[in-house]
């Protein structure tokens, strides 16, 4: 790509919002607008060739038949048809070309600079934003866009062309012809302008339940295994129709209101043309105008009333492309995350202290944040003063320290915080009260994307690509190229893989869409197996092995044994036995830090921390007496025992809270 198209299509978008939307779209043409000039340049000169071929057949019509001394131009006449009809050929082509490159071309560097744009919104985005609603925003939208600058704005402007110069012309053949030709075209205007109004408002009210619809087919698709594992196929059906039957509903309102429009238009241009036609007529009859003038004049109203019918077809259509606009500047609007801001220099090697001092967080809930509603590129949304009411407070006055190397637990039941605290010191939010150092840096002064190249995490819930397990594996080490030998390195720190090579095709074995063809406990040791192989200077396990047997757990537990040396790692668990040997553990209830210690500390004091051991212990001690007689059976992709195992612990874990 030359560094010119590399300039059209890196346009920082945001700079191009406006709050009229018609500004808004002048200005996302920036680096097509020359080109687009030439397509209206372009469609003017096809109307003049249009219109100037009626002035041909005028002068053939009046002053060569019938005329003996001026038959022998006749075929210079003939010539002159041909080139008129190729010039409006060759200038209809360029027309097309060039709207065709500039639409492409600026929805091209649209989707480019959403994807892009949707991946850097900050988490609160995301916590609200419906996935439907976007991929909607970022297709449907983005696809009337393409329409609007390929056919709409460019056929307002052929129209306008059409109409000027075929209005001129006529004037300068018969003042009241050319005026009786334009009768009607306040009444189209007017009409147009309201149902302009009307099919907005039906418009944007069709792509918000196609977006619904979209939300609802994507969450189907998502939960199929649930929806199937409860039965619930009927009741997703009735949800979907719904939706469906509501799309089905808005879209015949729509297609109502233009079927109302081309009757009326049709019958007003009808009547316009017969009137011109009969009193064209009658003039001619009287030898007012010559037989000439009445066939030119004839095919040049016909080029004014018609093209005048399809303003209006064409301004209610552009309707729909101004709503599509709105909805894609409003995701546009949205500010994004900072990822490589920040005071502390990049290449800062980072050794791992974390302090955390009196640190209270809260959560900005979704109603507050859907109250944000954009009105003509407005905000309308609550004060300042008003949303922090309703903030949910999730954290109150964490303190904690730990050095390099050292592993911190965090325990607690659901809800209780653990997690928000990751997602402080990975910057995914940001705290609203106290202090958090790292290597005693405040971590605001810290660019999140320095932070996040150094920390490794694996979530309670791992997410795999539908693609190899090499590349799921290699997907946070960068843009480097990794090594076999490393892969298989971190493949069997984490335990997976031995059972990786029972597959057929090995590292190059695809899994499936969120890795469905994996176990949970093989899902969770590919991700773990990911965030070894980053290397990071701090490693963080959210509830990593909730999903793996207890043999599993041990292989995991040792290899990390090994790695976790000189690696500030923190471990987020219900199970004591997954945190029993942190240098520290931080027992967590409602978002405060109830207790702090180590676990010899820990299960000498009365608390929490020893309850829970002790229901824990007994109840696994129940279970394994039960459990004893079963016969352990493995397959390939799925281990029932490892699921088992995974859902035992589990109970446990939740059932001491």
């Amino acid at each position: 790509m030359s560094q010119k198209n590399n300039r059209k299509l890196t346009l920082d978008l945001k700079t191009t919002l406006a709050e009229t939307r018609l500004v808004g779209l002048w200005r996302l043409m920036k680096g097509f607008r020359l080109l687009y000039l030439g397509a209206l340049i372009a469609v003017g000169i096809g109307a003049f060739s249009r219109t100037f071929y009626y002035r041909v057949v005028q002068e053939v019509l009046d002053n060569v038949l019938g005329h003996d001394e001026a038959m022998n131009k006749l075929p210079l006449f003939a010539l002159a048809f041909l080139g008129l009809a190729a010039l409006e050929g060759a200038f209809s082509y360029l027309r097309g070309t060039w709207s065709a490159k500039t639409a492409e071309g600026i929805t091209l560097r649209l989707r480019n600079y959403l994807y892009d744009h949707i991946q850097r919104l900050p988490f609160a985005f995301h916590d609200y934003a419906k996935t439907g609603e976007l991929i909607q925003r970022a297709t449907s939208d983005v696809d009337a866009l393409r329409r609007f600058y390929a056919d709409q704005a460019l056929g307002i402007g052929r129209i306008i062309a059409l109409f000027t110069v075929n209005f001129v012309m006529l004037l300068r053949m018969n003042v009241k012809l050319a005026l009786l030709s334009i009768v009607i075209m306040p009444i189209i205007v007017v009409m147009s302008y309201w149902f302009f109004g009307r099919v907005s408002k039906a418009y944007e009210q069709y792509q918000d339940q196609e977006a619904k619809l979209s939300t609802a087919l994507q969450e189907n698709l998502s939960g199929v295994r649930v929806v199937r594992a409860f039965a619930r196929q009927d009741y997703e059906m009735d949800k979907f129709n719904r939706e469906n039957w509501e799309k089905y509903r808005r879209g015949k309102r729509l297609l109502v209101m233009h079927s109302l429009y081309w009757p009326v238009s049709d019958v007003l241009c009808s009547a316009q043309t017969i009137l011109v036609m009969a009193v064209g007529a009658l003039m001619a009859i009287r030898g007012e105008i010559t037989v000439g003038v009445y066939v030119a004049t004839m095919g040049m109203v016909v080029w004014i009333i018609w093209p005048m019918r399809n303003l209006g077809r064409l301004i209610v259509q552009v309707s729909t492309g101004l709503v599509s606009y709105q909805r894609v500047a409003d995701v546009i609007r949205q500010d994004r995350e900072d990822i490589e801001i920040g005071d502390v220099p990049d290449d800062t090697r980072i050794r791992g202290t974390v302090t955390f001092d009196n640190v209270s967080f809260s959560y900005e809930p979704m109603e507050v944040l859907k109250e944000y509603k954009k009105d003509d590129g407005k905000d309308s949304g609550p004060d300042k003063e008003e949303a922090e009411q309703k903030l949910v407070p999730v954290l109150h006055n964490v303190s904690f320290h730990c050095d390099p190397g050292q592993v911190v637990a965090l325990l607690g039941s659901t809800g209780s915080g653990k997690t928000s605290i990751i997602n402080l010191l990975l910057r995914f939010y940001d705290y609203q009260e106290g202090s958090i150092k790292l290597d005693g840096i405040e971590l605001k002064d810290y660019a999140r994307g320095l932070l996040r190249r150094n920390i490794g995490i694996v979530e309670q819930e791992p997410f795999l690509f539908s693609r190899s397990i090499r590349e799921n594996i290699v997907y946070g080490a960068g843009a480097r190229e990794i090594p076999q030998a490393e892969i298989e390195a971190a493949a069997k720190a984490a335990a997976i893989h031995d059972i990786v090579l029972t597959f057929p095709e090995g590292y190059d074995t695809v899994v499936g869409e969120r890795g469905v063809t994996l176990s949970g406990g093989q899902r969770q040791r590919v991700a773990i197996a990911r965030a070894l192989l980053k290397d990071p200077r701090i490693l963080v396990l959210d509830d990593a092995t909730s999903s793996v047997d207890t043999e599993t757990e041990e292989q995991i537990q040792q290899a990390l044994d090994v790695l976790i040396p000189g690696r500030t790692t923190f471990i987020v668990a219900h199970r004591i036995q997954t945190v029993m040997n942190a240098d520290l553990i931080l027992v967590l209830d409602k978002g405060r830090v109830v207790q702090a210690g180590s676990h010899v500390e820990l299960i000498q004091q009365e608390g929490l921390y020893r309850d829970i051991y002790d229901i824990q212990s007994r109840i696994e001690e129940e279970v394994a007496v039960e459990l004893e007689p079963e016969v352990a059976l493995e397959t390939v992709y799925v281990s029932p025992v490892e699921d088992l195992a995974a859902i035992t612990s589990d109970f446990v874990a939740e059932a001491t809270f």
